[in-house]
């Protein structure tokens, strides 16, 4: 559980049944998503930044999916751990 708050700290941050907190850490998500995505779209015409780009978008693709799984359980009560 610990090594889940140090990894994802601001799902933790979502009140159980409160949803304007579920609602800010979402679009926190998606809003980083969406300028990743742009980001990785202008990199994509170079070569080898583009390959790098790429990696690394997915991985924070990847990162924000688990983020918002979490704030979704966390909002949901579920206990983690």
């Amino acid at each position: 559980m610990d090594m889940l708050k140090k990894l994802w700290p601001t799902p933790f941050k979502v009140e159980q049944k409160n949803v304007v907190s579920l609602i800010i850490q979402l679009v926190i998500f998606l809003i980083v998503c969406v300028v990743v995505g742009w980001l990785i779209s202008i990199l994509a015409h170079i070569p080898v930044i583009g390959l790098l780009a790429g990696l690394i978008g997915a991985l924070l693709e990847i990162y924000s999916i688990v983020g918002i799984v979490l704030c979704v359980l966390n909002f949901l009560g579920v206990k983690l751990g």
